[in-house]
């Protein structure tokens, strides 16, 4: 009973940041399962059945607050799903001592990249409104949607900076078309895997426990898109999913890496997440204040005893 009550949070915490970042459901929860034991195959079914519900409940919350632009689902939810239908099937037939470390090198790498984009980056914000062609959108869902399978989530972490580093869309409609593609995506990964794999490994009730924890979030987050900080976010579940699965990594048949050498990875990775978490926390501080002062000096006006002026120096 404790283990699925830690789910069902997992879930709500896992759907929170994934319906305010547009990413991090699956690649959290895959790396929870994984570190209980799960056999990768079954952690990335349990994840992508969950998230049929989840994210089915996160697109309407979302179209509720508009932030969904239909075009951009359309073109590249469905290449998402025929790369997730694939992923789950190349994923099936890999043997779990294999797939285990190839899996956490691949969530290694997402987490690395979610982390170092927030961190440094922050949200790119210029050519806002360029319309995005089927020629970007299609390749990269089949790639995402891949990645997504095989990975336990990879769609989030792909898709949205992609999206956003394209500079066209609002950050928020960024979030709220991947966060709904992504239905497609679930629903076509969990095909291949019950095609492939049955019910082999699966624990259902683990998926009902992460289903009803997304299922509360969802509707939350959707909200709090416009109210989070999604740089300080992106940085610390980063940081989570890069020294979780760096320990998966060693503990490995790969490395097999215990004791004091162990101890010294984990030092140095706990070091450099506070450094990039302090980091980003700077950073948005920095970005809040520079914004009401630019704000104020665009208020200001010169003919009226000189606000203009004055503006400009308080900026």
């Amino acid at each position: 009973m404790r283990t699925l009550i830690l789910l069902a949070l997992a879930g709500l915490g896992a759907q929170l940041v994934d319906g305010s970042l547009g990413m991090a459901y699956g690649v959290t929860s895959t790396t929870l399962l994984l570190a209980l034991g799960t056999g990768p195959a079954a952690a990335s079914a349990t994840v992508h059945l969950a998230e049929i519900g989840t994210t089915l409940m996160s697109g309407a919350s979302h179209w509720r607050f508009g932030n969904v632009d239909w075009k951009v689902v359309a073109r590249i939810g469905v290449p998402g799903a025929v790369g997730s239908f694939l992923g789950a099937t190349v994923l099936s037939r890999l043997s779990t001592e294999l797939a285990e470390p190839v899996m956490s090198l691949i969530l290694l790498g997402l987490g690395l990249y979610v982390m170092s984009r927030f961190t440094f980056k922050g949200l790119p914000k210029d050519r806002l409104g360029q319309p995005l062609s089927r020629r970007f959108l299609a390749p990269l869902g089949l790639v995402a949607g891949f990645l997504d399978a095989t990975g336990g989530g990879g769609w989030g972490p792909v898709g949205t900076p992609a999206l956003l580093a394209s500079g066209r869309m609002e950050p928020r409609k960024v979030i709220g078309s991947i966060d709904t593609s992504e239905f497609l995506v679930a629903v076509a990964a969990s095909l291949g895997f019950l095609f492939s794999l049955g019910s082999q490994g699966l624990k259902w009730a683990w998926v009902l426990a992460f289903l009803l924890g997304g299922l509360v979030a969802a509707p939350v987050a959707a909200w709090l898109v416009r109210l989070l900080p999604p740089r300080v976010l992106g940085s610390a579940v980063g940081g989570i999913i890069v020294v979780t699965n760096v320990r998966t990594l060693l503990k490995s048949d790969w490395l097999g890496v215990s004791g004091g050498p162990g101890i010294l990875v984990y030092g140095v990775l706990y070091a450099l997440w506070a450094a990039a978490l302090g980091y980003a926390i700077r950073a948005h501080l920095k970005e809040r204040e520079r914004v009401p002062s630019e704000g104020a000096v665009g208020a200001g006006r010169l003919p009226d005893g000189g606000r203009g002026v004055a503006a400009e120096e308080r900026g």
